[in-house]
């Protein structure tokens, strides 16, 4: 299964059986609350189970996790019961602490946040532990 596979119609895919929000590479920063608050509204309005950020939409605050925006921001969705996948590389910022190596490695054997590679191992991942939503 390729991430080429996964048909994104207004801006939802069906991965393993699961609706999921799929965010652009190409928009804004999700650098407050508030941005978070907006994309759970959208989640909403689409009946979806998980939302797929693109690391490149997070800003550096977020892998920095003394600011808090990591914390604020995956709170919101446990908060609302989303899935936040957030899909691309972070092996940079993980090198760098290993506060947020051990953030990732947790939240990863969560249900709240999970940080993949790409869609791919999004789709298995969400074939092995679906979320409850």
């Amino acid at each position: 299964m390729t991430a080429a596979r996964h048909a994104v119609s207004d801006g939802v895919a069906v991965l393993a059986g699961v609706r999921v929000m799929v965010c652009p590479d190409d928009g804004p920063l999700i650098d407050a609350e508030s941005r978070a608050t907006d994309l759970i509204g959208d989640a909403f309005g689409l009946d979806v189970a998980a939302v797929a950020v693109p690391a490149i939409r997070l800003p550096p605050a977020f892998f920095q996790l003394r600011t808090g925006l990591a914390g604020a921001i995956t709170q919101k969705f446990a908060n609302y019961g989303f899935l936040l996948a957030v899909v691309g590389d972070v092996s940079r910022w993980t090198a760098a602490s290993g506060a947020l190596a051990d953030f990732v490695r947790e939240a990863d054997r969560g249900r709240v946040v999970w940080f993949v590679a790409d869609m791919e191992r999004l789709a298995e991942r969400l074939l092995a532990r679906p979320p409850t939503r």
